[in-house]
Parts: C-alpha cells; structure tokens; sequence
C-alpha cells in the first residue's frame, strides 16, 4: 500500500462504548485500512483520546472520510480531524541568540525525520541570519523593547496568517509572550526551556546547578501558555552529572538535551501524536 495514501485520524469526545468500533467499521466501508492505531481513556476526567493512521485508496481524499465519519462524530460528539500525511506542517521558528535548536530543526526537516516545513525564522538578534539565508529561509530580524512588544506580535500574528502556519516554535527566543499571544497562538506554539531539580531560573541557570552541584540536568518542551513555563509538557529528557562538570560541561550538555527535546516534542505535534487534556498531555 502507497505510503502516500496514508492519513491520520484524531479524535476526542467523552468516553462511551462503542467508539473503537464506530470508528474502524466506518473506515472499513469507505475501503480504508487501519495501519495503526492508538487510544487512551483519562478515566480521571472520562475523556477518550484516539489516533488512527490508515490507508486510503485513490481517489478518497480528506473531506470523503471526514464525511464518511461526520455521523460518527455527531452520535458520540467527538472533536475530529483527519490529515494527509504528504502535506508538512508549516512552522515559524522564534531564536534569539543561541541557535542550537534551531540549527537540529533545520537539520531534521532537511534530512526527512522531521515533518515539517521551515516557512521564517524570526528573531530579536542577527545572529542567525546567515544560517536562515544558508538555507533559503525569509528570516526577520524584529528587535523587541518593552515599547515596541505589542507591535512586534502583532507582526507575528500577521505573519503566522500571511504564511498560514501551523506552528510557532520558540527555540530559545529570550522573549516571553504576552497572555493574549498565548491565548491566540494556544495549542499552536511550542517551547523549550532547561529545566534542573532544582530548578533554576533567571539568567546563568547552569552556573546556578553547577554551584548547588546538581546531580541531573534536563530539558522540558511544552506547549506555551499564560503562565510562564507552566504550559502541558509534551517530551522530556534529562541526564546525570558529576561533581566533575563545571558550568560550562553541563550548559554543553543541557544544550544537546534541548535540541533533542524540543525537536522530538516538534515531531510528535506535527505527526499529530499529540492531544491536550486539561493541563497535561497524551502523546502516543
């Protein structure tokens, strides 16, 4: 079966009998086949979760199994959504001065590993244009003051509309979102950000661990929200250190962390992996 017939199937409503098989009996009839498939009842909330990659056979498309299924959707009040795994989603990348994520997510959307197409890069410093022009990205150097950050996300969400985004990726942009950003770009922006036990905030967060000599050092990815670095986690990693690591081995390390993270949580959203429950996620 042509991988470019696959699509992918999500869906969320309240948890009921029956749905697993609605669902897989209604893509058998329009000639679909399951490929692989995924569920997860929150019995704390009795909210189901599901995700379905399937084949379909030419020349079915998007809106004839969205069809197909919209009487599925409306008997159990499912919040659907079917998507052609051929089609990346777009991406607006946000950096400041370290470039690191940056650079593993051009690497990995360029390799193929990773789903998405890179549309701008935008950033507060000029550090990473040539990286941008390299690889034929429109970057845009928008300084950010205290006077002007109203008016640079209104940019912004110009641009996300101009470019017709489906992603915001902050890749170590030194910039926090205001709440009404977040409200308007909720479920749609990512960050990424260290994070130790204890964490350390504020500026120098590794000559802060390296000082209390932390034993861990991490990485969190979580979708952006009106509380600073409070938002659903999405992928998490984290590896040990020693009393041997000085501020400038572990900031070496935590870097390494942070790229894989943040491109693993950039993967699973935009492979449709993931669903937010309340405040945290499923990810299968």
């Amino acid at each position: 079966m042509a991988d470019d017939s696959n699509y992918v199937l999500t869906l969320q409503c309240n948890d009921q009998p029956g749905i697993v098989a609605a669902v897989a009996t209604t893509l058998a009839n329009s000639g679909c086949n399951i490929l692989e498939s995924h569920q997860f009842d929150d019995l704390e909330t009795g909210h189901f979760f599901m995700r379905v990659l399937f084949f379909a056979p030419p020349p079915l498309s998007v809106a004839d199994v969205e069809a197909s299924l919209a009487g599925v959707a409306k008997r159990f009040g499912m919040i659907l959504q079917v998507t052609d795994t051929r089609v990346k989603m777009r991406v607006i990348v946000l950096v400041s001065k370290f470039d690191h994520c940056l650079q593993d997510l051009i690497y990995r959307s360029r390799l193929g590993s990773l789903p998405v197409e890179i549309v701008a890069i935008v950033s507060n410093h000029t550090v990473s244009a040539t990286t941008a022009e390299q690889n034929g990205i429109p970057y845009y150097h928008w300084p950010v003051t205290p006077e002007t950050k109203a008016a640079r996300e209104a940019q912004l969400f110009d641009l996300v509309d101009e470019l017709k985004a489906d992603l915001v990726v902050l890749a170590r942009y030194m910039q926090v979102l205001s709440d009404e950003a977040s409200r308007r770009l909720s479920g749609r922006t990512i960050n990424i950000h260290h994070s130790f036990l204890p964490a350390f905030k504020g500026a120098a967060p590794y000559s802060q661990a390296h000082k209390r000599g932390v034993k861990l050092i991490g990485a969190t990815a979580h979708y952006v929200t009106g509380d600073l670095d409070e938002g659903p986690i999405i992928a998490q990693d984290a590896e040990p250190v020693t009393h041997a690591d000085g501020a400038e081995s572990m900031m070496v390390k935590g870097r390494e962390i942070e790229a894989r993270v943040l491109s693993r949580a950039v993967k699973a959203h935009a492979e449709r992996r993931v669903f937010i429950n309340g405040v945290k996620t499923v990810v299968f």
